[in-house]
């Protein structure tokens, strides 16, 4: 099938973080020292000559750059210091923005300016919503007869929860039509057959592989921490975003439970992972000591910041409300969603933590695909 070659396809990758573009001399060593590679799903050779060749459409059919979890193996094995890891991880950046309907992804990763002014427009958003639908109680009011604060009569849980449904609704139509876009391009527009039994046996081991993160496992015995800590951030990050969507009304209360509730053991473990998880990860890209973490994109430390300052500004809502001290509860508590707000609006959707949607279906989409060549 003959294809458009695209010659500004490098430099369009420039502006996605991609730096060494013309050093690989395609000797394979990548691959070969790969741990994640399997027969049918070869990388990242594959992919830097799809680059070199100025293939925009197979690069944007290819699951491959979804695969990689960034070992560092093949950086730190390059003969020629091409870096292809640090390509693979452009060419999810470049992806995120092609699967992207709306131009917003791609705007953020180009431009700091663009991003940042995302984050404040729903920031002061959130602010202007707070002063409209909360007011601060009476002095007599603030406090309940435990002693706590009485977090409800400044933020009542109903409407924030209602603000949480508007938020879902907005989070998982972009997320998922951008998901189809992604089937579109990698399965329908390739013309791929799957049989349609593969649609339901290729679930139960992408289930498996997500919730456990299983492939990344498979990285050599030098990156077994940062896969625990990013298996522990991201059963955080699921466990505290259920809690809040799902069991909101059950998660925000005015009573004060004993440390051994569930409601708090739940949110201990989220506050465990989300906090030990950015901290880790921020040590790691400030010291640049391993391979995976001597390049950053600013998207990265802005996810990272971003996350560090929900978990941190939570942590101490809790304190705050225990202990009793109203006023700074319901200031801490607007700052708390002035974070989570545009984290959650821009981070999933159209950055960094969109990758929790494409990589899992990127695994599934790689199953369909195998069905479909047998």
């Amino acid at each position: 099938m003959s294809q458009r070659v695209n010659t500004d396809l490098i430099n369009d990758l420039k502006q996605f973080g991609m730096n060494e573009d013309n050093a690989c001399f395609h000797c394979g060593n990548c691959t070969a020292v790969c741990s994640l590679t399997e027969k049918g799903v070869v990388f990242p050779r594959k992919q830097v000559r799809i680059v070199q060749m100025g293939l925009r459409d197979t690069l944007a059919s290819s699951v491959e750059p979804w695969l990689c979890y960034y070992c560092g193996d093949c950086n730190e094995q390059c003969p020629r210091d091409a870096k292809p890891g640090e390509m693979m991880m452009s060419l999810r950046r470049y992806l995120t923005s092609v699967y992207d309907w709306t131009g917003v992804s791609r705007l953020m990763y180009v431009s700091k300016k663009w991003e940042f002014l995302f984050i404040f427009l729903f920031a002061a958003l959130v602010l202007l919503l707070s002063i409209f639908f909360t007011e601060i109680p009476e002095i007599g009011e603030r406090l309940t007869a435990e002693g706590g604060v009485a977090l409800n009569k400044f933020a009542p849980v109903d409407i924030v929860h209602l603000g949480d449904l508007v938020i879902v609704a907005l989070l998982s139509f972009f997320l998922l039509s951008n998901v189809f876009n992604m089937y579109y391009k990698v399965i329908l527009k390739t013309k791929t057959k799957v049989p349609i039994a593969a649609y339901f046996t290729a679930l139960a081991s992408t289930i498996w592989n997500t919730a456990s993160q299983w492939k990344f496992s498979k990285c050599d015995s030098k990156s077994r921490p940062y896969w625990f800590i990013h298996l522990l951030l991201m059963t955080g990050y699921v466990a505290l975003f259920t809690m809040i969507v799902v069991f909101l009304s059950w998660f925000q209360t005015d009573t004060i439970h004993a440390w051994y509730h569930p409601q708090r053991l739940i949110g201990y473990y989220a506050t465990i992972g989300l906090t030990v998880g950015t901290i880790y990860f921020m040590i790691q890209r400030r010291n640049k000591i391993k391979e995976i973490s001597k390049n950053s994109h600013f998207t990265d430390w802005t996810f990272l910041i971003m996350l560090f300052l929900t978990t941190v500004s939570g942590i101490l809502v809790h304190i705050f409300r225990i202990y009793g001290l109203a006023l700074p509860t319901y200031y801490m508590y607007i700052f708390h969603l002035m974070v989570l707000t545009p984290m959650l609006m821009i981070e999933v959707p159209f950055s960094k933590w969109s990758h929790l949607a494409y990589r899992p279906f990127a695994l599934y989409f790689t199953e369909l695909k195998k069905a479909g060549q047998v």
